[in-house]
């Protein structure tokens, strides 16, 4: 189980490394955390519910996990699983999250019922783990936030509570970057009682940079306070940003990224979602994505994209509270084209109801407006897979849909795309706006050049699912020439 002193240490990255490191060696890895709170999710392959009776009955509909356990079961080589993140939580404000156990919402809970639920699901949790683990020679745990966190230890399920529950041997992850890493290990420590003390085996340095030999004597002091070894410590890997990002902490570093060229803005909503939408156009040499903080106007460009959300109506009301919907208005005045992928192509329709309180209180939300639909907040979620052709552009469309809500209209007429046949999305009379539900969109390479052609942008040659394949050895080389894995596969056995 790999801990870590506070959150954005790298426990997510480090775990997806060593996943691709001990998969390579022909071990059976598989990844688990017991709770993640993100609102970058993914479709899994499995489900909870029991199929439909009869030979032509559909599948069960899928469930969701984070997007950080489905990038670390890519690098196992394995279909993500309900199993493998066994509780997510979906903030929807400051106080509260949609809480989906084993790919299902059990609904929103605010934080403080929550940590009294919490319990509740520890039977849960042990038992997906037991699920994930018959299967495989080695889990790759990783623990939430951080693990000293000794107040919550009475409603603890995914830190020293789940090692002590499930005999798990504990690595202690700190991170060099920010600085603090003596007190934050020698302070987990002292924290912590004789019994958690004994589940960790050690620690490891992440995201160093500099001569370790100035930083060395620090370990020392960090061992001889804790009695724990040191067992590694991990440069900066310059290539994470080409991976799927977990949480939107990796906004808050990037404001401006890509090549030079089209020019996208991306309005940061309060509850963005999902925004590894953007990942593939960030990485092409001819798109420069441009984030949009709050408080800044949007600037000009040739594209505004309206990303995914986890509160439509709340985010339409901060957009209007930030002027985006002047800017946004403005900006196709002088020709610029805008589009909404899933909670973006609501806000893109003339009004959003929420009539069962499913995001927040009751009520409805007038939309942009830019879009002749509407969209209806349902308890149902959609959760598919998609992999089709667009007979409207003649690309293939990979992807998938993550949603509550329904929407209609007259603008659904006119649709965006055309896969397999079934109408998707909707377009603008003029061409200039247009939406769907599909997320990773951007990723299917035939799709994103047609895309980008269409706009006079020029087009790479990018395979970007080859891109994030190549960055997850990488990754596993980084970690293999920085940690003695045979030393750290001994501690789980």
């Amino acid at each position: 189980m790999i801990q870590g002193t506070s959150s954005d240490v790298g426990k997510s990255l480090l775990v997806a490394g060593l996943c691709r490191a001990y998969a390579r060696r022909g071990l059976k890895v598989a990844p688990f955390k017991a709770q993640n709170m993100s609102n970058n999710a993914a479709v899994s392959a499995d489900s909870d519910l029991p199929p439909a009776p009869g030979p032509d009955a559909p599948p069960p509909p899928r469930g969701e996990i984070g997007r950080a356990q489905a990038l670390q079961a890519r690098a196992c080589g394995l279909p993500a699983s309900i199993h493998m993140n066994p509780v997510l939580l979906k903030p929807q404000s400051g106080v509260g999250s949609q809480v989906v156990l084993r790919g299902r919402p059990l609904g929103n809970w605010p934080a403080r019922e929550y940590h009294h639920l919490k319990p509740h699901l520890m039977p849960a949790v042990l038992d997906s783990f037991a699920r994930v683990a018959r299967d495989a020679d080695l889990v790759l745990v990783e623990g939430a936030g951080a693990a000293t966190e000794v107040h919550l230890r009475h409603c603890d399920i995914t830190n020293m509570k789940l090692a002590l529950e499930a005999d798990l041997p504990v690595v202690l992850l700190t991170d060099n970057d920010r600085g603090g890493a003596l007190a934050a290990v020698v302070g987990s420590w002292l924290l912590h009682d004789e019994a958690e003390r004994a589940r960790v085996k050690g620690y490891i340095v992440n995201k160093f940079r500099g001569h370790f030999s100035l930083y060395e004597p620090g370990c020392k002091v960090m061992t001889e306070h804790t009695g724990w070894p040191l067992l590694g410590v991990v440069p900066w890997f310059d290539a994470a940003a080409l991976l799927p990002a977990e949480d939107s902490l990796a906004l808050a570093r990037n404001l401006s990224e890509g090549g030079q060229g089209l020019r996208v803005a991306v309005p940061q909503l309060g509850r963005i979602a999902n925004f590894d939408d953007l990942d593939p156009l960030r990485a092409e040499p001819g798109v420069e994505l441009i984030l949009v903080r709050p408080g800044t106007p949007i600037p000009e460009a040739d594209v505004v994209l309206l990303p995914g959300s986890k509160t439509t109506r709340a985010d339409l009301e901060s957009l209007r509270a930030e002027g985006w919907d002047g800017d946004i208005r403005t900006h196709l005045r002088r020709g610029g084209r805008v589009v909404g992928i899933c909670a973006g192509f609501q806000m893109l329709g003339r009004l959003v109801r929420d009539p069962e309180g499913i995001e927040g209180e009751p009520g409805v939300t007038p939309g942009l407006g830019l879009l002749d639909i509407e969209t209806t907040i349902t308890p149902e979620k959609r959760l598919t897979e998609i992999c089709a052709q667009d007979s409207l552009s003649g690309t293939e469309v990979r992807g998938y849909e993550i949603h509550m809500g329904r929407s209609s209209g007259a603008g659904l007429t006119r649709p965006w795309l055309m896969l397999d046949g079934r109408p998707e999305g909707a377009i603008s009379a003029d061409g200039h706006v247009s939406g769907c539900y599909v997320h990773g969109l951007f990723g299917s390479d035939s799709f994103r050049r047609h895309w980008l052609s269409g706009l006079g942008a020029a087009v790479s040659g990018l395979d970007y699912e080859a891109q994030v394949e190549a960055t997850l050895d990488a990754l596993a080389d980084h970690v293999e020439a920085s940690l003695d894995l045979d030393a750290l596969l001994a501690l789980a056995q």
